[in-house]
């Protein structure tokens, strides 16, 4: 749970790293084919390719966008080549625990990057600057709607539910 009453930075990074452990939660317990199990058909949303896809977002976010690093992508459009991009085909053979760790060492990078920098320090988007703050806010809600999405395919896939 995440501070009551905390500093601007301590209360944005605490909501960031709860959004965090909820998606580790919500892979906990599984196997390589139950996490790759699109189970809320039509969708082909599933877990593997949602840690993948955040790890492409840590990356993108906290590494080329705010430290302007040259991060080529760390998923490719294997499985579908016409589908969307950012990680969530799962490629033939990719497992949960790799993609775990992946996605682990991009937090990782992002803590790094942002350790001693300020809220106001800025990145490049789209060709204006864009402060610590707002990828923060952004990187929380990106999280918060994509545990809602884990939840209810966690949910179909044995019944688990909660935060």
């Amino acid at each position: 749970m995440p501070p009551l009453n905390a500093d601007e930075r301590t209360t944005l990074e605490s909501w960031l790293d709860f959004h965090r452990a909820t998606l580790a939660m919500k892979c906990e317990g599984l196997d390589d084919e139950q996490a790759a199990v699109a189970s809320v058909p039509p969708s082909g949303f599933t877990l593997t390719g949602l840690v993948q896809h955040m790890a492409e977002v840590e990356r993108n976010w906290f590494r080329r966008v705010f430290a302007g690093e040259q991060a080529p992508p760390i998923y490719d459009r294997q499985a579908d080549p016409d589908g969307p991009d950012g990680g969530f085909d799962v490629a033939e053979g990719a497992t949960l625990n790799e993609a775990l760790a992946i996605w682990h060492a991009e937090i990782a990078r992002a803590r790094e990057h942002c350790a001693e920098r300020a809220l106001d320090d800025t990145g490049r988007f789209m060709e204006q600057d864009v402060n610590l703050r707002w990828i923060y806010v952004h990187m929380i809600e990106e999280y918060a709607r994509h545990n809602g999405h884990a939840d209810l395919v966690r949910e179909r896939i044995d019944g688990t539910t909660g935060v």
